[in-house]
């Protein structure tokens, strides 16, 4: 499919601006959707389902199993966001409930793709992140408010060293552990989350209390 796409702008159009598509063809997680000749999405821009030139391929953020060829979408106008706070904890990407602890409650909401901080905005301060993991903080320290990446083969205990730093983190430092799935992966979250109950790095009680 070609398309001539265009990057997405700041703010949320108006009513009249939203334009309507429909639902060309179903490729599993992948939508075909034809707009009107002239109205194409901007890049990033979330699309509403209700229930060659003028055409665009999404992947929408919730199962496709009710939808069908032809239903009605709604550009928004506006990229995909997502609620933030302490109410989203234990919650899915979308921040829909999957604790079984009724709905979220919480009206700040984010959107995906932002603007990087500025580089004055950066805290230059350097510091080592004590990760209570002794050979890691020794021969190879992580930096506080940086990235690290851990690379190895099968069965070389990532998953372990990633459920010590869950649990240290929680317990030492009071921080939040956000897990991201892709892939083959997303299954070792159910695991996680049990082995993580296990040993009391979550606590239910604390997180029905923010609620």
């Amino acid at each position: 499919m070609r398309t001539n796409p265009t990057t997405s702008r700041p703010g949320v159009s108006t009513i009249e601006e939203k334009s309507t598509g429909r639902v060309d063809q179903i490729i599993g997680p992948v939508l075909d959707i034809t707009f009107p000749l002239g109205k194409l999405p901007y890049i990033y821009n979330a699309l509403v389902v209700q229930s060659r030139n003028n055409r665009v391929r999404v992947v929408p953020m919730s199962a496709t199993d009710r939808l069908m060829g032809g239903m009605e979408v709604i550009d928004t106008g506006a990229p995909l966001t997502v609620p933030v706070g302490g109410a989203t904890l234990e919650r899915n990407v979308l921040g829909e409930p999957v604790d079984n602890l009724g709905p979220v409650d919480s009206s700040a909401t984010f959107p995906i793709r932002r603007s990087a901080p500025a580089f004055i905005e950066l805290d230059k301060k350097l510091s080592i992140f004590e990760t209570g993991i002794k050979v890691v903080d020794l021969l190879a320290p992580y930096r506080h408010g940086g990235k690290i990446g851990l690379f190895g083969g099968t069965a070389v205990g990532k998953t372990v060293l990633i459920m010590e730093l869950n649990n240290n983190i929680a317990k030492a430092h009071g921080g939040v552990s956000v897990l991201g799935g892709v892939g083959e992966r997303t299954h070792e979250g159910n695991d996680l989350y049990m082995e993580m109950k296990e040993f009391r790095v979550i606590n239910e009680k604390i997180l029905r209390n923010q609620r």
